[in-house]
């Protein structure tokens, strides 16, 4: 099943600008500016976001950037190989005890991106979106698996129905369908209640693949419990 927000993709306009990060790690920083589309029938949509400032860090485990020895920052679409790559990434970096999420697209695999969500939930690792960090799609079920979670003002948050490779999306299955099981039975290993979880999955599902539903932090935290 797909769970990436198309509209989101930033379109390679990089620029690099050294700057000191906290606990006087250096970081490069990436500048992307994005502009997205969606096609629809033929149409595009396009959608301006805001820049995103992407940290170098010291060592790169696919979609993560390890940032200090308690660090690290999610910063690009997750997919099969994810999971391993967080494993090995606490491997080398045991103490890692927060992921920043700060350009977080979405998932080519939700089973993988659910697989990591749930080791991230095992090890007691805290999610955090930044001022200015943006999580869509698959990335959302991510921030869930925090320990806890935090938003600051200024995180931006999108969610829309997953679509599996047949182009049929949640709606077009039983509300019991494994499809359709996999993700509230997953809200609720997060620490939702069974109707909390299928509230959440529903708000989720109220907009289809090819649109999004923007949230705000304070908008996320009538959904979920922010730290």
């Amino acid at each position: 099943m797909r769970r990436f927000l198309a509209i989101l993709l930033p379109l390679l306009t990089l620029t690099a600008t050294p700057v000191m990060a906290r606990d006087s790690v250096v970081e490069t920083v990436e500048t992307v500016e994005e502009t997205a589309y969606v096609s629809q029938g033929g149409s595009e949509r396009f959608v301006s976001a805001q820049p995103a400032a992407l940290p170098q860090g010291i060592a790169h485990f696919g979609p993560f950037r390890v940032l200090d020895a308690t660090r690290a920052a999610l910063v690009d679409v997750t997919d099969a190989g994810s999971p391993a790559q967080f494993d090995a990434m606490l491997k080398a970096y045991p103490g890692i005890e927060m992921i920043e999420m700060i350009e977080c697209p979405g998932t080519e695999d939700d089973r993988a991106n659910l697989r990591l969500g749930r080791m991230i939930h095992t090890r007691g690792i805290i999610t955090h979106v930044p001022a200015g960090g943006s999580v869509r799609s698959g990335g959302v079920e991510l921030f869930l698996a925090g320990r806890q979670r935090i938003a600051d003002d200024g995180a931006e948050f999108a969610v829309h129905s997953w679509e599996d490779e047949d182009g049929r999306e949640a709606g077009d299955y039983p509300a019991d369908a494994p499809e359709n099981r996999a993700y509230t039975d997953y809200y609720q290993d997060m620490g939702m209640t069974a109707q909390q979880a299928s509230a959440f999955y529903a708000m989720t599902n109220s907009v289809p693949f090819s649109s999004a539903k923007w949230l705000t932090a304070k908008d996320m935290g009538q959904w979920v419990r922010l730290n």
